[in-house]
């Protein structure tokens, strides 16, 4: 019988998430649909109001796969068209 013990290395420190921008005047939203039912509606919504409220402006980007990351191609293009992006969504 072979027994495991839970004690030993864990991987390197999560890396945090970027900080909100104080202000989004001015700032592009970007939103990144999974495309699974109403996420691009629930999105979409979303950052009109965020828009409506605070001067930004709205880009759509989709991805084709929820059960997929976003292709490079759509994270380069966000990184560089958008300083603020919208996703995420569940069934």
């Amino acid at each position: 019988m072979k027994v495991y013990t839970p004690a030993g290395q864990t991987g390197p420190e999560p890396i945090g998430l970027a900080p909100s921008p104080p202000v989004l005047a001015g700032k592009r939203i970007g939103i990144l649909d999974n495309t699974k039912p109403n996420a691009g509606v629930l999105l979409g919504r979303l950052a009109e109001r965020l828009a409506d409220r605070t001067g930004a402006t709205v880009s759509l980007i989709e991805t084709k796969n929820a059960a997929l990351a976003a292709p490079d191609d759509v994270l380069e293009r966000l990184s560089k068209e958008v300083e603020l992006v919208l996703t995420g969504s569940a069934d």
